[in-house]
């Protein structure tokens, strides 16, 4: 018999990285100019709300 999961709940912590660990850590790449972030916030909000569009068809 299958298993059907109606909800899935996941919580992330992100932060951002201090001066100092960033230094200690070659190879790193430095953080996104602002723009490109904006760009990348309007997609994932756009993503989201086909999503939920979606999800209110059903």
């Amino acid at each position: 018999m299958p298993i059907e999961i109606k909800e899935l709940h996941i919580k992330v912590n992100v932060e951002e990285p201090s001066p100092e660990r960033s230094r200690s850590r070659p190879g790193r790449r430095p953080p996104q100019a602002t723009g490109d972030r904006d760009n990348l916030v309007d997609l994932c909000v756009e993503k989201v709300l086909e999503v939920l569009k979606q999800k209110n068809r059903r």
